[in-house]
């Protein structure tokens, strides 16, 4: 019998709790450290979910900790690239929650240690593994929309003044790399290049409107083109009371998709096809979950679980994980790029 995966975790803020939970759903996979520059917030971490595991304060002692076969980072976006690298430069596959990095040459060192070890390396975007963006991606592959034409996605998200000022990291350039887009709608990001393929060119406006010693944007929108010829419509925010759910939609000239958080709201196809009404009534079931628009911790660890499940199954197979470093650079490319066509008023064409 395979002996389980054994991860370790770097960092044991918020979001590491989502991977703990997640993981305790992974056939195959299991926690076998933590680390924290405070132990003692390692571990409060395993006290809270009854974890038996070391609980060390730097990340070289958890790269020497037995059993140890992949690190999680979970460290504040702009200090991914160190743990990442010093876990690949001794053979330990690597997975790295959202955004890899907070700059596309960050993102490339990231990309090049795994590769010169032949680890594995994956980017957390669990969005990916959502049941109703899978069915969009299925609809976009057999072409049910024609051609493309347009697509637009939102996260019109609320976030407390508390929230940034609580979180020593959170709002600044250096360790949050942006705001509403590069922490909160990157998910948005992601899913709108996995659907519509590589961005051309990006024009766009960010604003801080309603948060205060705040160094990034609470407030943005974009006009992309695709390489296809398609446009697209970004708008992120963190300053849109009380908060709503996330929407990505797709049209073309054959038929519109439009799925608000896990909810497909609009599903019409010029080839109407006896399958589409049990999926809209399947994913019209109208959970009510705010997906974080309000609390960022709101959001369900089981889209963690699938990518990890697919992360385990990876490594075994040899095979790169479905959201490997590349797919994770490409939301970084257009967020940064869109950050220039802010700061310079002109439209940027990628790859810059």
């Amino acid at each position: 019998m395979t002996a389980p995966l054994g991860f370790g975790i770097v960092g044991c803020g918020m979001i590491a709790r989502f991977h703990v939970r997640a993981l305790a759903e992974v056939r195959g996979a299991r926690v076998v450290g933590l680390q924290s520059r405070s132990p003692e917030a390692a571990r409060k971490l395993a006290d809270e979910f009854g974890l038996d595991v070391p609980c060390v304060g730097d990340v070289d002692a958890l790269l020497r900790l037995p059993g140890l076969d992949a690190v999680i980072v979970c460290t504040p976006s702009g200090a991914h690239l160190d743990a990442a690298v010093a876990a690949a430069r001794v053979g330990k596959h690597v997975v790295v929650e959202k955004p890899l990095e907070i700059t596309t040459a960050r993102c490339d060192r990231i990309i090049e240690a795994c590769d010169a070890a032949g680890v594995q390396l994956c980017t957390i975007f669990p969005s990916r593994f959502a049941d109703a963006n899978v069915a969009l991606k299925a609809a976009v592959e057999v072409g049910r929309f024609g051609r493309l034409t347009v697509a637009e996605t939102t996260c019109k998200w609320w976030r407390s003044q508390e929230y940034y000022d609580r979180g020593g990291w959170r709002g600044t350039l250096h360790l949050d790399g942006g705001g509403a887009l590069m922490n909160q709608a990157v998910h948005n990001v992601d899913l709108l290049l996995w659907l519509m393929g590589p961005a051309e060119a990006v024009t766009g406006f960010t604003a801080t409107l309603a948060h205060e010693r705040i160094e990034v944007e609470d407030s943005a929108v974009a006009a992309v083109r695709f390489r296809s010829g398609a446009l697209g419509v970004i708008l992120a925010a963190t300053s849109i009371h009380p908060g709503f759910p996330k929407t990505i939609a797709l049209h073309g000239d054959r038929g519109s998709a439009v799925v608000e958080q896990e909810d497909v709201v609009t599903w019409t196809f010029a080839d109407d096809r006896p399958e589409d009404a049990g999926l809209r009534a399947r994913f019209a079931r109208k959970t009510g979950a705010t997906g974080g628009a309000s609390d960022p911790g709101a959001i369900s660890h089981e889209y963690h679980a699938r990518q990890l499940r697919d992360f385990v199954a990876a490594v075994r197979e040899g095979r790169p994980a479905s959201v490997d470093g590349r797919e994770g650079r490409r939301s970084v490319e257009l967020i940064t790029a869109l950050y220039e066509s802010a700061r310079t008023g002109r439209t940027v064409r990628l790859p810059q």
